[in-house]
Formats: C-alpha cells, structure tokens, sequence
C-alpha cells in the first residue's frame, strides 16, 4: 500500500556518510517535532535526478526554510559514499540538503514506492516523489506519475502547497 497525506511515517533507518564514516538515521528521529521536506529519487547521478530533481530543491531551498521547514532530505537507494559524493557534487551537500541512503530499500518499501526497472539496470528503487512531513505525519504528498520527468515532485512544486 503506497502512503498517502495523514499516514504516519514507518519506522525506518536510513544512512549517511559522517565524518567518523557511515552513521544510521532513524526517520522517526528527523521528523520528531520538525517540518521536513522530504524527496526521493531513483538513483543518484541519474539524469533527470541529476539534472532536474536535486536542483530543484537546492534552488528553493531558501524559500522552504522562510515558509518552516526545518530540513530538507533526499533519500535514495543507493550507499551512502554514493550519496555524499553526489550531494559533492550537486552542490546538495553546500546547499544544507541532508542526503540519506535507503541501501536496503526497507523505507522505500515500506511507503510502497518501489519499482523495478531491470533494462536500465534499477532494481528494487525508489519512485520519484515529494512530500512534506510534520512530526513524522504526512500533510503533502506528490508522486510523479511519469518517469524520467520530475515536474509534480519538483521543489517549486511543493513550495507551491505549503
């Protein structure tokens, strides 16, 4: 069952890449008493992620915080050196966008965004989607419908709703 606005957020431990090396992060945790945006991908330096997705939020980044949100979070299936050398170089990382590794898919699964698609070589990822969570609630949640596109689940998009 894929989650929807209302839905509280399964637990789930995501990773990051600190100084001390890889650390777990409990969603629970992130989204305890905080307004978070969070966003996913289906992989990191994939194109329209690349290219599309992440800008997106670093761009509208400044916007989020004037309007109370207290982070914003990427989560991707992928490690988490993966995912501190992408946020490197995106320039996520300078911005302030936290960027989580769902290595396992166990969160991705969770919240029913999985998807496979073998002759790219994707196998078990995220869907592309946005969503806005209060003390771990969903209140706004934008699935893109299309791949390989990243227009409903854009950081403007969501900017739009709050």
């Amino acid at each position: 069952m894929t989650i929807s606005v209302g839905d509280k957020l399964p637990e789930a431990t995501l990773v990051m890449l600190g100084e001390a090396g890889p650390q777990q992060v409990k969603v629970s945790e992130k989204t305890a008493g905080r307004k978070v945006a969070l966003f996913a991908v289906p992989g990191a330096f994939t194109p329209t992620c690349h290219s599309a997705h992440v800008p997106s939020f670093i761009r509208t980044k400044d916007q989020f915080a004037e309007k109370g949100v207290d982070e914003i979070i990427c989560v991707s299936v992928n490690d988490p050196f993966v995912m501190k050398a992408w946020g490197e170089a995106t320039g996520a990382n300078a911005a302030g966008i936290t960027m989580l590794a769902d290595a396992d898919s166990s969160f991705t699964n969770a919240i029913g965004m999985a998807f496979d698609a073998p002759p790219a070589g994707l196998l078990a990822r995220s869907k592309r989607y946005a969503m806005l969570v209060e003390d771990g609630v969903v209140t706004q949640f934008l699935p893109e419908e299309g791949r390989g596109v990243c227009e409903v689940s854009a950081g403007e998009s969501l900017l739009a709703k709050l």
